[in-house]
């Protein structure tokens, strides 16, 4: 691969310190769920930055195949979760993704097969295909 855009973030402290971007446009506090034994608070979690960086990721590579087809898209929507649990195979932890994509105006054969061509193109979900479960679901 030749990398045609490098993402530099500094991690300090882990799941409860921070992180920061080498051009600063990523500066945020980490905080431990509750639901994992944290604190919680205002810092935001790696399973959220993920989802975040899934979703638009996922939404970007759907307009790309959507405008290679000749499809126009109007105020699509996804909704990106990433869940954490604990893997059943080991002692570790293990990742697991919901994408949920609206296409309004798009008739829903037509919009679950370019949801497909998206999951088949996009980089996130390349990464992660045979590694861990990705659902997609069109309403």
């Amino acid at each position: 691969m030749k990398p045609l855009y490098t993402a530099d973030v500094k991690v300090v402290g882990g799941r409860e310190g921070s992180i920061r971007s080498s051009d600063g446009a990523l500066d945020h506090k980490l905080s431990m769920p509750k639901e994992l034994g944290g604190p919680g608070g205002e810092g935001t979690n790696p399973e959220q930055l993920f989802a975040a960086g899934y979703g638009a990721c996922y939404e970007s590579a759907l307009a790309n195949i959507a405008r290679k087809e000749g499809v126009t898209l109007k105020d699509v929507t996804i909704h990106s979760q990433v869940m954490i649990g604990k893997d059943e195979t080991d002692d570790g932890f293990k990742l697991a993704v919901k994408l949920r994509i609206e296409m309004p105006g798009i008739e829903r054969s037509q919009a679950e097969e370019l949801a497909k061509k998206a999951h088949d193109f996009c980089p996130y979900s390349k990464a992660t295909r045979g590694n861990i479960d990705v659902e997609l679901n069109v309403i």
